[in-house]
């Protein structure tokens, strides 16, 4: 699962907007059971990157990138290591994407727009998913309320360990789910969700770069065991 899905993408365009190929490995990869058992059956149409249509809600689908390596954002740390010493980039690739609910709710922001707008979070998917996590238990985070406004879309998966289970997001958690493995030393969200210094930036990347590798490992082994049944 090495495919780069800007291979595809026009020059200058977004690859969770105009990739092809990406468009239908998320129609091809989550259309599955749910936990809490019907089919979540994912459809291209017009107007729509992918609909979800339950007997009781449509869901609108995107697609967002879930590692970032903070180029913008830690900046001035990056432009004192040199070049040689970053971790190779390895893509975009079927282990960096996932799909998120799309559509604006009164107008507010998307989970997408939110966690890259709030400084608690920088974008970065292992402080969502710690936000997910806290969703599910009802606790506060950052991202409390826009996860409530997509609250039903939550329910599908019907607790923490079915979203984590469902997406292929088990190398990210650890102890049974109660702890994320963050990229980045964490405490109660009080800590910079950006790097510092040098060792911070580069050991940050390492641990995406883990996160990114193991993830297509485990996202090839489900397409293989589908394939085999």
């Amino acid at each position: 699962m090495t495919f780069d899905f800007h291979s595809d993408t026009p020059a200058g365009k977004d690859p969770d907007s105009f990739s092809p190929a990406l468009r239908k490995y998320h129609q091809l990869l989550w259309s599955k059971e749910l936990p809490t058992g019907p089919q979540f059956d994912l459809t291209m149409e017009p107007r729509a990157y992918l609909v979800h249509r339950s007997s009781s809600a449509v869901f609108v689908l995107a697609s967002d990138a879930i590692t970032t390596r903070l180029r913008k954002k830690a900046r001035k740390v990056i432009r004192d290591i040199r070049k040689d010493d970053l971790p190779e980039y390895l893509g975009y690739t079927p282990g960096s994407t996932l799909v998120f609910p799309g559509n604006r709710i009164g107008g507010k922001p998307t989970i997408n727009g939110a966690r890259g707008l709030h400084p608690k979070i920088a974008d970065r998917f292992d402080l969502t998913l710690e936000c997910i996590r806290r969703h599910y238990l009802g606790e506060p985070s950052p991202l409390a309320n826009v996860l409530l406004r997509y609250a039903e879309f939550f329910a599908l998966f019907q607790d923490f360990a079915g979203y984590v289970n469902f997406f292929l997001l088990e190398d990210l958690v650890e102890d049974n789910g109660k702890t994320i493995r963050f990229f980045h030393p964490f405490a109660e969200f009080s800590t910079t969700a950006v790097p510092k210094n040098r060792d911070e930036y580069l050991e940050y990347l390492r641990l995406s770069n883990a996160f990114i590798s193991a993830r297509n490992r485990r996202i090839e082994e489900e397409l293989e065991g589908r394939i085999g049944r």
